[in-house]
């Protein structure tokens, strides 16, 4: 069973899961299979988590895990609730857009993805040379362990302002409703594999996509250390922008993880919706 976590988990997500939302997004299935696929791939990264741990500890709560799951539940809903916009949207938003709907539904589908993710990925590196953003953003770095719902752990302002960054580009390109449902889904998957505490393997691959290995350096908690591997969905940009790092010989704990300046960031829920609005937090 860990064997076929470690080298099985990652493709079950990035192609069973995602290739069925694609599939039937394609045919114009009812968005209630966007919220059955997602709840079989939040399942799914729980019990690897819990077969093949990259960290024992990390699958206790650290009295956050009800946090956790509201920061989620809410995020999640906001994705979701932009899929529904979009035909209102596209009303208002002039011209009939250059999308490429005569091309398979599938190479829509990978077109969105990266777009979203150069987007994502700018918004992202902005968030940690920016006082103001990074006030927002520093609430998904307030983390001590690392783990699938980490993902979604995010003040929802700032979690609107990446997706907007993301998304507005294939708005204005006109994309369909049933694309923005598959790239929606693959985002929740995504955010499960990057933060995922199972200790699967991608091989080589872990040098192109943006997946747990990689994006651990990320929430290293010291000064200027963590401002590295910024990719949502692929690492490509990190690599033009020279914020790439990796080293195969790092262990990640606790102790790593967090704010160093801020060791006294506040872990409720409601608390952490405040703060940005009450006081200045570095990035370090």
């Amino acid at each position: 069973m860990s064997t076929l976590i470690r080298y099985g988990y990652a493709p079950f997500l990035l192609f069973g899961i995602n290739g069925a939302g694609i599939a039937l997004a394609a045919t114009g299935a009812p968005k209630a299979w966007l919220l059955a696929l997602l709840a079989l791939a939040v399942a799914v990264s729980f019990a690897a988590e819990r077969v093949l741990p990259y960290q024992e500890s990390w699958n206790t709560s650290h009295g956050d895990l009800g946090r956790d799951t509201a920061h989620a539940l809410v995020n999640e809903t906001l994705i979701l609730a932009s899929v529904a916009v979009i035909p209102a949207l596209a009303a208002v938003i002039p011209g009939a857009g250059i999308w490429p709907n005569t091309w398979p539904f599938v190479t829509q589908v990978l077109i969105a993805i990266l777009v979203a993710d150069l987007g994502i990925t700018l918004a992202h590196y902005a968030s940690h040379k920016i006082g103001v953003l990074w006030r927002f953003h520093a609430v998904h770095h307030s983390v001590t362990r690392f783990y699938g719902l980490n993902g979604l752990m995010k003040h929802p302002l700032h979690q609107t302002v990446e997706m907007t960054a993301g998304v507005s580009p294939l708005l204005l390109a006109g994309m369909p409703v049933p694309v923005a449902a598959a790239l929606s889904l693959a985002v929740a998957v995504q955010l499960l594999l990057q933060h995922s505490n199972a200790d699967y393997r991608v091989g080589p691959l872990r040098y192109v996509l943006a997946l747990n290995e990689g994006h651990r350096f990320h929430h290293l908690k010291w000064a200027g250390i963590g401002d590295v591997n910024f990719g949502l969905f692929t690492l490509l940009w990190d690599h033009l922008l020279r914020t790439h790092s990796y080293d195969p010989a790092r262990r990640f704990t606790s102790a790593d993880l967090g704010m160093a300046a801020k060791p006294d960031y506040p872990t409720g829920y409601l608390a952490q919706l405040a703060e940005p609005f009450t006081r200045s937090t570095r990035s370090d």
